[in-house]
């Protein structure tokens, strides 16, 4: 049985990051605590030298992004407590190494340090807020605590170990659960009044406006169409809520031209993706306990009715249907990544032209004055940098296709609309990305239960045939 809790760690104000990483990463690496480090186990760092590793990948991080931010996370602490006398020292760091493998899925490096000073055994999961690239940073998300602590238990279930049905959320339990729901924003308050609203299908616009009111929204219409409620600052926008939410949007679901979504429902039914069925003979074979069978049975039928809601959901019981929607969904997976690609190229070869155009701007009096001199080698030496970047822009230009050189001013409206289309095919490649997973899982599912079946038919032919 383990509790666990997320705990994201920032720099302290008047300390430096070095001081701060100092602080957390020494009480969590205590001889004292962790039997002269042997309860210590890691990840992509080494725990004699974790503190300026991760400071050095900080550092980097600022010298690619020049992104530095106040309040700074610089560590997040996954907390991990055991019940007494059910876990040794040696399995309670496998099991957390484990965790922290799981939820960073392999993104970030982190130490595990199992503290046995207490009745309880307990493990300090620490991992750098810095992806190991350095190119971006943990994001918290609603619910991440909870989903610390789902893994943690289907981990501990795999090694034979209870978990709490109804953990405790009360602030003094140590094992506190992060992750609850936050207060909703102004924007989502809004666009649920507006579905609750539309759900009670008013006669006209007219009535949707009045019904606005009566839940306490102030309105102004101008060249936008503009709510603020109590506790607002400033009116929002229909337009700025996303999709389903314009006024042109919202007028046609009310004349019965484009459907009511319920957008709390379809959020529920995105959240309950299919899981592929676990090997479950494999996993004993690997010497997984009865705790971690029976987890397992119960995880498969659960999935297995997940799979059929989701097949017949989309329409999708014919096996050479689900077939075809699974090379369907792939082969359009497959177009928006290339899309984007092709985007990002060209984006790229943008940013570069723009810098070829400035630089042959900026040195080209001098290499003019090159030219007058006789191309001296004096000369050249005093402004071989400037030289060098005319010549390179040079080359650049005689590589276009086009005769003529585009403008900085042409070359920036492309790239803004280049990030638009980005933007809206990365909402695409989501969604697609998503539906082509669900597909692909439920399609594996059903071949494992239809090889399954095909063996046992086997099985049964060769001992009539005896």
């Amino acid at each position: 049985m383990a509790t666990t809790r997320l705990i994201s760690m920032h720099k302290n104000k008047g300390k430096s990051i070095a001081k701060c990483l100092a602080d957390r990463i020494d009480y969590a690496l205590n001889p004292d605590k962790t039997n002269d480090g042997k309860y210590v186990s890691s990840y992509e760092c080494d725990p004699k030298t974790v503190k300026g590793e991760f400071l050095l990948s900080k550092k980097i991080y600022y010298n690619i992004t020049g992104r530095e931010q106040e309040n700074n996370v610089i560590l997040y602490q996954i907390r991990q407590s055991f019940k007494p006398g059910e876990i040794t020292p040696e399995l309670a760091n496998k099991i957390g190494y484990e965790l922290g493998l799981r939820f960073t899925k392999g993104n970030h490096a982190f130490f595990v340090a199992t503290h046995i000073d207490k009745s309880h055994i307990h493990n300090h999961i620490i991992y750098n807020s810095t992806s190991l690239d350095c190119t971006r940073k943990f994001r918290d998300f609603l619910g991440s605590g909870k989903a610390v602590g789902k893994i943690s238990d289907r981990i501990c279930l795999e090694n034979g170990l209870s978990i709490i049905e109804n953990p405790k959320r009360g602030k003094t339990h140590y094992g506190k659960w992060l992750g609850d729901k936050k207060p909703i924003t102004h924007s989502q308050r809004l666009r649920g009044t507006i579905d609750e609203i539309l759900s009670k299908k008013p006669i006209d616009f007219d009535a949707f406006l009045f019904e606005m009111k009566q839940a306490g929204y102030s309105i102004k219409q101008g060249k936008y169409l503009v709510f603020k409620n109590k506790g607002q600052k400033r009116f929002i926008r229909l337009r700025s809520l996303g999709e389903g939410y314009s006024e042109e949007e919202i007028k046609k679901i009310i004349k019965g031209d484009k459907p009511f979504i319920n957008k709390k429902q379809a959020n529920e039914k995105q959240q309950s993706p299919v899981n592929l069925l676990v090997d479950i003979q494999t996993k004993l074979q690997a010497g997984k306990g009865a705790g971690y069978e029976r987890w397992a049975k119960i995880f498969n039928l659960k999935q297995m009715a997940q799979t059929i809601n989701f097949l017949t959901e989309n329409n999708l019981l014919g096996y050479e249907d689900l077939e075809k929607k699974a090379q369907t969904s792939t082969d359009n997976f497959n177009k928006i990544s290339a899309q984007i690609k092709d985007i990002e190229k060209r984006m790229k070869e943008i940013g570069n032209l723009k810098t070829h155009i400035i630089n042959y701007s900026k040195t080209r009096d001098i290499y003019t004055a090159y030219r007058k001199v006789g191309y001296s080698k004096k000369f050249y030496e005093e402004h071989t940098t400037d030289l060098l970047l005319h010549k390179a822009a040079k080359a650049a230009f005689d590589e276009l296709d086009a005769k003529k050189i585009p403008t900085v001013k042409t070359l920036q409206r492309e790239y803004t609309e280049l990030i638009s289309e980005k933007r809206k095919a990365y909402t695409k490649y989501h969604s697609t990305k998503k539906e082509m997973k669900n597909i692909l899982t439920a399609k594996a599912n059903v071949d494992r239960l239809l090889g399954e079946d095909s063996v046992e038919k086997d099985k049964e032919k060769s001992q009539k045939d005896r």
